[in-house]
């Protein structure tokens, strides 16, 4: 699908530039509302529509905006206030409601903000509906008669409803009771969320990036950002840390030695629980650039794994088709579909402490079988987004690194998404070798790109 606004996770930008505007989100809430209320056969009531934020000070003028939009096409609308993109998920598809909207850029600086929308079923809109809203925008916004305009009301108990569904998802008959955490909001939608779910599961709980101003959002702290939580974790002896970022769909956590686990090695704790405890429906999806040492970690087990384009869109595409329930990115986006219909950062960390309190062991000792290969990530700049893989020069470099690594690692490149870069990633068990390699493939699409 050619998407002129629609990116892999909505529209987004910076603030003031076209397209976030108020301008255009109270056009794109009205393309998006007169989308809904044709497809929608509900006996002749409205549909209705949640809108959510993160703590970006931009929020306000945005949610407004996207408000008025579907009310002028006769959409209902609950206003949850600041909640975490997956609590939008979730709200959507327990109040059985058309649609769920989040206005939030995830782990981005305040300046940046986007329209992010999860379908009747809390999960992310298909690509149908979001070529029916593109072609929506090019119609002129016609409000809808005074009688057939929709209402807003305030979702008071939305984050009082998200907490209780979070512990939901740990067993019943466990708690977290002896153990200290160290949790990171990245001063970002969790902030009044995370450190009650993990309260009201027994830990004893240091909150941390939790203190929002509008501006400080992802500044410092949270996923992206995780040296301040390293550095509380030891100072206040946790046991663990957790960091979400801005939007709360994305984890890292931190041993008690202040040690980082990545996407990958916490994906690889809760697979290797499930397995083991018989749980685990199907494989697990990774993506283009999980860690090889995770792949043969799956395949000792026994599980099968197969890899998604980057994004957690594509992860959530390929579980589908396949049937599994486990994915996730090295980045921290965890979906365990079991558990929920779209990545969560909350949830997930508590996937992870489930399998460390059935297995009576630290993060370390649960994760300290998978030994990461070092991997080496070069942005080249290109003028164009060529096939540099099939140019003489750059072959006979990746087939010299490819013979080199002798099956022990692996090469990838990978045109970006948003600049004119591409990546050359190197994996491997031996780092000297990964090292080279890279640097003699990247030299390669430098000269081939002059």
């Amino acid at each position: 699908m050619s998407r002129k606004y629609f990116g892999t996770d909505g529209v987004r930008g910076r603030v003031g530039e076209h397209p976030i505007t108020p301008q255009f989100v109270m056009h794109l809430g009205y393309a998006a509302g007169k989308v809904l209320a044709k497809a929608e056969h509900s006996q002749g009531e409205r549909p209705a529509v949640l809108i959510g934020k993160d703590t970006r000070i931009s929020g306000y003028m945005l949610e407004s905006a996207l408000e008025a939009g579907l009310i002028a096409a006769g959409i209902d609308v609950y206003l949850a206030g600041p909640i975490p993109t997956p609590a939008v998920a979730y709200l959507t598809r327990a109040l059985r409601l058309q649609a769920g909207v989040v206005i939030s850029a995830s782990h981005n600086p305040f300046e940046d903000n986007g329209i992010k929308f999860f379908s009747g079923n809390g999960e992310k809109l298909p690509d149908a509906v979001e070529a029916a809203i593109e072609a929506a925008l090019d119609e002129p916004m016609l409000t809808n008669p005074s009688e057939a305009l929709g209402k807003a009301k305030r979702l008071d108990d939305a984050v009082g409803r998200y907490i209780e569904f979070c512990k939901s998802t740990f067993p019943a008959d466990m708690n977290l009771r002896g153990m200290k955490i160290v949790v990171d909001s990245a001063h970002g939608a969790t902030y009044h969320i995370a450190r009650n779910v993990f309260h009201e599961l027994g830990a004893d709980v240091v909150a941390i990036g939790a203190e929002p101003n509008g501006k400080n959002i992802n500044e410092g702290y949270g996923a992206t950002k995780p040296q301040n939580l390293q550095k509380a974790v030891v100072e206040h002896k946790a046991d663990i840390g957790v960091a979400l970022d801005g939007d709360g769909d994305r984890l890292i956590m931190v041993d008690a030695a202040g040690r980082l686990y990545d996407g990958d090695q916490l994906l690889y704790v809760v697979a290797k629980h499930r397995h083991a405890e018989g749980s685990m429906k199907g494989g697990v999806v990774g993506t283009l650039m999980t860690n090889l040492a995770f792949e043969h970690a799956m395949q000792h087990l026994g599980i099968p794994f197969a890899r998604a384009k980057v994004g957690d869109r594509y992860v959530m595409e390929l579980l589908q088709q396949k049937g599994w329930q486990l994915g996730g990115e090295n980045s921290g986006h965890i979906i365990c579909l079991d558990k929920h219909s779209t990545g969560d950062g909350i949830v997930s960390s508590l996937q992870v402490l489930h399998a460390l309190r059935m297995k009576q062991q630290t993060l370390a000792q649960a994760a300290g079988d998978l030994h990461m290969y070092p991997q080496i990530l070069i942005n080249v700049k290109v003028a164009k987004k060529d096939d540099f893989a099939s140019h003489p020069k750059v072959k006979h470099a990746v087939d010299t690194a490819e013979v080199m690594l002798d099956g022990k690692g692996r090469v990838l490149l990978r045109p970006s998404g948003t600049e004119p870069l591409l990546r050359v990633m190197v994996e491997g068990e031996d780092g000297a070798k990964v090292k080279l390699c890279a640097e003699k493939i990247a030299e390669a699409v430098k000269n081939a790109a002059a």
